[in-house]
This record gives structure tokens, sequence and C-alpha cells, in this order.
């Protein structure tokens, strides 16, 4: 029989302990009064002012602290969308008009950039948003999942800068190129590993993600061949998309009752790919629907005529599988 979900939310936010990590006295000396007599108030007045400047510069300290934790988290930053590579027609088209870029113009993307604490270099993942955009709820989660997992997060949002609202019943922007842009600014990070980033996408994400762990024969985009992603994760993506052989070790996260990614074709797909090219890992859980990871979704709702709904123990479960994948893949 299938275990009980424990109803607790994974993704919950823990209380701040900034000021948790100070050794504040068991109890406070008297303030005193500055402007009083020292017979008033049993201290010499030089004595107090010390004191005085003392415990406010303690306060300053620790405020400061919390001001440069917080900073340093859900930074917003801009970088640009990988460049395509233009076709041989087009080349010769530019030639003819005198132009000579070799590569179709690049968009500007916003991305959520967070770290842990300390020097680095650190792993870093790339998260992808599904087709209905990115939240600030699902920006903060993702964020604060992945850095405490040790690795620098760059939560990216695909559509702000384009407009766009949901890309559900629309084809997608070109968001493979965002990833790969998103790859390519990590990688001039100082406190980032350029060759340890991997890619970790949901729904729509998790799509581009298989997208992107694909093999090509042809190169589609204008970025170093030395830049790639390490490895990646995808939650209930359509695996239809991917090619059978992929090129970087991948895990896929699926409820087996998903009405919108079904686990069948995933299973199809695995039978197909016969265990050749990279290694990948399919989990399907019993009773999970799409969207299974997202707290917001405890009660259920249908979005274009699919079925989402919470599983609390699903989520906890799927979250462990893709922690223990990138500890594996990541310290190679």
């Amino acid at each position: 029989m299938r275990r009980k979900a424990d109803a607790i939310d994974p993704y919950r936010k823990p209380r701040s302990r900034a000021f948790d990590r100070f050794p504040f006295p068991r109890r406070w000396p008297p303030l005193g009064n500055t402007v009083s007599s020292p017979n008033e108030i049993g201290v010499p007045r030089e004595r107090t002012k010390v004191r005085v400047w003392t415990i406010a510069r303690f306060i300053l300290t620790i405020l400061a602290f919390d001001v440069q934790t917080t900073a340093s988290a859900d930074e917003l930053v801009k970088f640009d969308s990988a460049a395509y590579i233009m076709g041989q027609i087009q080349q010769r088209q530019a030639r003819e008009l005198g132009e000579t870029s070799a590569s179709a113009p690049a968009a500007t993307v916003d991305g959520y950039l967070s770290k842990p604490s300390g020097d680095g270099p650190f792993p870093a993942v790339v998260y992808l948003h599904g087709c209905s955009g990115l939240s600030k709820n699902t920006r903060s989660r993702m964020a604060e999942l992945i850095t405490g997992w040790g690795y620098v997060s760059l939560v990216v949002d695909s559509f702000a800068t384009r407009g766009i609202k949901e890309a559900c019943d629309q084809p997608m922007p070109a968001r493979e190129a965002d990833a790969l842009g998103a790859l390519v600014y990590l990688s001039n990070l100082n406190f980032v590993d350029p060759k340890r980033i991997a890619v970790f996408g949901s729904s729509q994400g998790g799509i581009v993600a298989l997208q992107l762990a694909s093999t090509h024969d042809v190169k589609l985009f204008a970025i170093s061949d030395e830049l790639k992603f390490k490895a990646a994760v995808a939650y209930y993506p359509q695996c239809g998309v991917a090619t059978q052989q992929l090129a970087i070790p991948t895990i896929i996260l699926i409820g087996e009752l998903d009405d919108w990614t079904p686990a069948k074709d995933c299973e199809l797909w695995m039978k197909l790919r016969a265990g050749k090219g990279a290694p990948v890992k399919l989990m399907v859980y019993p009773g999970a629907y799409h969207a299974f990871d997202f707290p917001i979704l405890a009660v259920g709702r249908r979005s274009f005529g699919h079925w989402l709904k919470y599983d609390a123990d699903a989520a906890q479960r799927s979250e462990l599988e893709a922690r223990d994948f990138l500890a594996t893949e990541l310290t190679k």
C-alpha cells in the first residue's frame, strides 16, 4: 500500500536565523544616561559612553549582516539570449546586403541570481519555468531549494522582457536560446564553476531541458563548443520532443495520472532509446498529476483542460531524487 503523504509543505520557507548567528548576552547592561551626572546612575560618564557606543555598533553590525544576506539572494540580472547561427541561405543574403553577421540578433532576458554563502567556485543550476510564466512564489521557492543544495541558482524569466503572460496554447519563444544565454552568463561569474552547470525545467521548461539534452547534428547557437550543460532535470515534460539518444545525463520526474504530458509517452520513449546515449532515469509517481510539486495547487484545479494538483509525497520524493541526481552529476 502506498504510504500516506505527509501533510507538510516541502518548500516551506524557514524563519530567518540571522540573529541566531550572533552571541547575544543573557542580559543587556543598562544603557545609563550620558547627560545625567555620574552620581545619579552610579557609572562613570566615560564608561557609559563607551558602553552605549559598543551596543550601538553591535546592533549596526547585525543589521548590516542581515541586509547583505538578503541582497545576495534573488538578485535581478539581465543577459543576452544565445544567438542563433544563420543558415547558409540567410548568410548569403546577408553578404549580398553587405552585412557580415552570421547569427540572428539575440534578445535580452531577465534572470534572478542567488548563491550560497562563501566564495566558491560553486556548481550552478539554470531553472526554466512552465508555460504559465514565472510567479514570484515559484521564483523564491526554486532559488531557496537550489541554493539550499549548495548551488548557485539562476531562475530564468523567458516571458517578462517579451511581454508574454503565458504560452500554454501558443508557440513558446526561443527558450533554448534563453537557457544557453544563462549558461554563458553563469560561466563568466568568478564564483561559478563553468564546467558544472545543470539545467532544471518544469513542464514547458522541462521540455526545453530535454531539447537541450538531446543530440544535434547541426550547431544551432553561436556559443563556444566547450560550454555545455553538465546534466538535466526535467519535471513532467513531453518526452517525445527528445532525440532517442541524449548527450548528457538526465532525470525525468512525472506523475502517473498526468493528462497534460502523459507518463506513458515517457515510458514508450525509454523503450525506444533502449539504453543508448547518456544515462537517463525515469521516475513515475503513482497517483500524481501534472504540477504535483506546486504547494499552491493543494486543492487542485483545471488549466487549459488539464488537471493540476499538488501531491506532498510525490513532491518530497522527487525533490530527494533531483537532489541526489545533481549531487552525483555535479561532483564529477
